[in-house]
């Protein structure tokens, strides 16, 4: 599939739209609600969708019951991230009774997805519109058609494999910003549905890129996350290194993240520039998914155990200080627990200091959801607990480390947990908690470690 470049006039076509809502808004204070479920790359999507609602003349919300539209992002890459989505917005059906007036709509990778569009066209007559990734940037268009014609309107992607430059943006933060450098993915791994919601790969070109770091750098920003299904099989005509290595020739101080990686197409090119440029966070983020060869080869992750360890050395050999952390799915179909034991040895030798971790979840139109030999809840619980009591103590030992040390912190805001604290994270990712003032928010202060859990370090200023 050949990629295709929304052209300057089409997104000024967009801003038409935007400007014909804003007449019909009018003075009226009209507030947005967006929900995002899901990856990095929907928050970045969201931010997006806010920057065409902010030109269309809305302000915004946290809360439902205070917004004349509701706009849900949604994500398909588990069951559980579905239904929730899915439960979120039934829960909407009382607050469109109350006021009729109100726009709810649904978007994002759930929706892409012929049967759930059906189930939301059958089973949600309240929602009023929804569209695919692949229509993201026609958002303003689709918004004036549900104002203007008051009917139902149900977008299938026109073609999930477009670039759209000079879209608005409304970030989240001041300090943190995300840059997508790819979309889609094409690697078919047969337990996910990227391929078919995000559309294949296709890479944004480097200037456009580095012309939005550099934005966000002048803008203030202190930490940036390049984003992609596959990051590192960016080809915007250049490879990822060189990407990297550019971006790292920008003036200010920053430091830069990215995210997620396969593991078949890293690189010594790619760790020898993460050694090289200290604006590079030593953190790497690589899923395994399994510690098992015959598993990974029915994943088609087209690697193997024994590679993927030869990288993690290698990385360790340039970055002796690298924070690793992986992705693992528990109860693939056909798994022994022999072979479930393959994954807890990766986990012993490599030691990550963290994981994230996914009981396997059927996802409809997969190879893998046809597949004999599906694992039984009870087992895939009892293999994820092991797994997480594995980890658990690496974690914990690895934390314990850091007792005494003195970290640089970029404070990111209040604790979830306890607003007596501000929380953030040091370069390699690490959670810190820590007492201090808000003003110290979006800025970095040096932290000294005194006590350390299982997911989170805690220190003084």
């Amino acid at each position: 599939m050949s990629t295709r470049i929304i052209t300057a006039e089409q997104i000024a076509e967009q801003k038409v739209f935007s400007q014909r809502i804003r007449a019909i808004i009018g003075d009226e204070n009209k507030i947005a609600c967006i929900q995002t479920y899901g990856c990095q790359q929907n928050e970045a999507d969201s931010e997006r969708l806010a920057g065409m609602c902010e030109e269309m003349g809305y302000s915004f919300t946290d809360d439902p019951s205070k917004a004349d539209l509701i706009l849900v992002n949604t994500c398909a890459v588990r069951e559980h991230a579905e239904l929730k989505a899915l439960s979120i917005t039934g829960q909407f059906k009382h607050l469109k009774e109350r006021k009729p007036s109100l726009i709810i709509a649904m978007c994002g990778c759930m929706v892409t997805q012929e049967h759930r569009l059906n189930d939301v066209k059958q089973k949600y007559p309240y929602v009023d519109f929804l569209f695919g990734t692949g229509m993201l940037w026609k958002f303003p268009e689709i918004m004036y058609e549900a104002l203007t014609t008051k009917r139902r309107h149900f977008y299938e992607n026109e073609d999930d494999g477009n670039i759209a430059e000079g879209l608005p943006v409304r970030r989240e933060s001041n300090f943190k910003g995300w840059v997508s450098i790819m979309y889609g993915c094409n690697n078919f791994c047969t337990y996910c549905v990227v391929p078919y919601v995000r559309g294949r790969e296709r890479s944004r070109q480097r200037e456009d890129v580095l012309k939005e770091v550099r934005e966000l750098v002048e803008n203030g920003c202190r930490e940036i996350t390049l984003l992609g299904q596959n990051v590192n099989s960016y080809s915007g005509g250049c490879d990822f290194a060189d990407l990297l290595a550019d971006i790292c020739e920008i003036d200010g101080d920053f430091i830069v993240r990215f995210m997620t990686s396969h593991p078949k197409d890293v690189s010594h090119k790619l760790i020898d520039t993460m050694a090289k440029y200290p604006k590079i966070a030593r953190q790497f983020h690589l899923p395994l998914q399994s510690g098992s060869n015959r598993v990974l080869s029915a994943m088609n992750r087209r690697y193997t155990a024994e590679s993927y360890i030869e990288n993690v050395r290698y990385m360790r050999e340039k970055m002796p200080d690298i924070a690793l952390s992986t992705d693992i799915i528990v109860g693939f179909p056909t798994e022994t627990d022999e072979e479930f034991e393959e994954t807890l040895n990766v986990l012993r030798e490599v030691r990550y200091d963290s994981i994230f971790s996914f009981i396997y979840s059927i996802r409809k139109g997969t190879k893998a959801a046809e597949m004999d030999g599906q694992i039984s809840d009870e087992v895939k619980k009892e293999r994820f607990a092991r797994l997480l009591d594995t980890q658990n103590q690496i974690s914990y030992e690895k934390n314990q480390s850091y007792v005494g040390k003195v970290i640089d912190v970029l404070v990111e805001g209040r604790s979830k947990t306890d607003d007596s604290k501000l929380t953030g994270r040091g370069e390699r990712g690490r959670l810190v908690h820590f007492v201090g003032d808000d003003s110290l928010i979006g800025c970095h202060v040096n932290v000294k470690i005194v006590k350390a859990e299982t997911y989170a370090l805690y220190g003084e200023l």
